[in-house]
């Protein structure tokens, strides 16, 4: 792979955030969603084109994260590990989907921790469409 390919497949531009909050509501009362602790990936096919396949959000309850300053650590943390792992979810899947990325834990994680879980979830997406296209 060349500099220019590598560097442009690991980044999270703007047309790849979801911020609208109609498909976010959409999310929370059609989605579907897995969990692998401390992470919840709800997740939700979009029929209508978009100008990204895969459109992602993050989000730390503030129940559980009483800081502000560590809440937007954590979602830091979060963006990082997608920003560094959606190439598994775009390389292997086909259609638009809209993601948002749930922290449940109660303590500050480390990128380690989340790294792995990020990649864990994304793997259990996969393995979900794989299946949901075979039946």
């Amino acid at each position: 792979m060349t500099d220019s390919v590598e560097k442009h497949s690991f980044t999270f531009p703007k047309k790849e955030k979801l911020k609208s909050k109609k498909l976010i509501e959409r999310l929370f009362s059609e989605g579907k969603h897995l969990t692998v602790f401390p992470l919840k990936l709800i997740y939700l096919a979009i029929d209508a084109p978009m100008d990204a396949r895969i459109k992602t959000s993050v989000a730390v309850p503030k129940k559980n994260i009483k800081s502000a300053v560590k809440r937007n650590r954590v979602k830091r943390l979060l963006r990082e590990a997608y920003r560094l792992n959606k190439h598994l979810v775009f390389n292997n899947s086909e259609g638009n989907f809209a993601f948002l990325i749930l922290y449940l834990g109660k303590e500050m994680p480390s990128f380690d921790s989340i790294d792995k879980c990020t990649k864990a979830i994304l793997q259990k997406f996969l393995k979900k469409i794989d299946n949901a296209k075979v039946d």
